[in-house]
C-alpha cells in the first residue's frame, strides 16, 4: 500500500472517523489531476494535486463531512449540492418519496404539493421529477437554505414545476393536495448528544424542535388541515420513540392516522394522515 493512503487513513482512524477507507477514496479522487478513477490499492501520487489532497484530508480530519467539503450528497436518483446551510439528505428521508409514489400512483396527476422546511429541496425536486405535472411550493424560514434550494432547483431544471418561499407555515394561505415535512425534531437534550459532523457543520436550527423535539408537530396539527384539500395528504418523518407523541397531537386535528412506517432499522420513521 501507497504510504501516502497508509498514513493518512492512520490519521483518519485516530481521529476515529468512522468510514476512513471510503472518505480517503473520495479524496484521491477529488484531488486527482487525471480523468481515472484512483483505487487505494494502486495509484501513482503524481496523479494527485498534494496541496488540494492535504486541504481536503485536514478539513475531513477536523471532523467536517466529506458531503460538505465535496459540496455533493446523494439522495433518492440525484446528487444533490450542500453546504455548512442545509443538512444533508439523509436515507430515512426517502421513504416520504417511496410512501408518496406507494399511494399516489398516477404520476401524469395535476395536484399541488407542499415541501415544509425544504432544505436542499431534495424532496420537492424528486416529487417533481416523479410527478411531471404537479406544482411545488417549497418554503422554508433560512434564506440561506432557500438560496441553496434554488441552486438545486436549477441544477435539475425544476423551475417551472417548483416555487420558493422564504416563510413558515403561518403565511401559507393556499391549499394542497400532499403535504410533506422533514421537521426538525431532535430535542435540546438530543442535539447535544449528536457527532461532531453534524454540531460544527450543519445549521442547529434544522434539527431542533425546541424542548421536547415536538415543537413544529405541535404547530403542524392546529395549522396543516386548514390549508389542506379533501381526500388530502400528509406524510410527515419523525424522530426516534415520537410516534405515540405525535399521533396523540393530531388526535384533535381533524385529520385520521393512515399509516406508520418503519425505517431501515424497524424504527417509526413516517407519519401518514388524510383528510377526508
Amino acid at each position: 500500500m501507497n504510504d501516502l493512503v497508509k498514513l493518512s487513513l492512520k490519521k483518519l482512524k485516530k481521529n476515529n472517523i468512522q468510514s476512513p477507507d471510503l472518505d480517503l477514496k473520495i479524496i484521491l479522487n477529488y484531488s486527482s489531476k487525471i480523468n481515472k478513477e484512483i483505487f487505494l490499492s494502486n495509484f501513482n501520487e503524481i496523479d494527485i494535486d498534494i496541496k488540494t489532497f492535504n486541504k481536503m484530508l485536514n478539513r475531513r480530519l477536523k471532523y467536517e463531512p466529506i458531503s460538505k467539503i465535496i459540496n455533493k450528497k446523494n439522495f433518492w436518483k440525484y446528487d444533490f449540492y450542500v453546504d455548512k446551510n442545509v443538512i444533508d439528505p439523509r436515507p430515512e428521508t426517502e421513504l416520504i418519496i417511496d410512501e408518496t409514489l406507494n399511494l399516489i400512483k398516477n404520476k401524469k396527476r395535476k395536484f399541488n404539493i407542499l415541501d415544509i422546511g425544504t432544505g436542499t429541496g431534495c424532496l420537492a425536486i424528486c416529487l417533481a421529477k416523479e410527478y411531471i405535472n404537479s406544482k411545488i411550493t417549497a418554503i422554508d424560514v433560512s434564506n440561506k437554505a432557500i438560496k441553496i434550494a434554488k441552486k438545486n432547483i436549477h441544477i435539475h431544471n425544476c423551475q417551472n414545476q417548483i416555487i420558493n418561499k422564504i416563510c413558515s407555515i403561518e403565511s401559507v394561505s393556499e391549499r394542497f393536495d400532499l403535504i410533506v415535512s422533514n421537521p426538525p425534531y431532535l430535542s435540546e437534550k438530543d442535539y447535544l448528544k449528536t457527532s461532531k459532523e453534524i454540531r460544527n457543520y450543519e445549521p442547529k436550527i434544522a434539527f431542533c424542535g425546541g424542548k421536547d423535539g415536538l415543537f413544529f408537530y405541535k404547530k403542524f396539527a392546529s395549522v396543516l388541515p386548514i390549508i389542506m384539500k379533501n381526500k388530502s395528504l400528509l406524510i410527515l418523518e419523525i424522530g426516534e420513540n415520537q410516534a405515540l407523541k405525535c399521533i396523540k397531537l393530531f388526535e384533535n386535528s381533524g385529520l385520521n392516522l393512515l399509516k406508520k412506517v418503519k425505517d431501515y432499522q424497524k424504527k417509526d420513521r413516517i407519519l401518514i394522515f388524510s383528510k377526508l
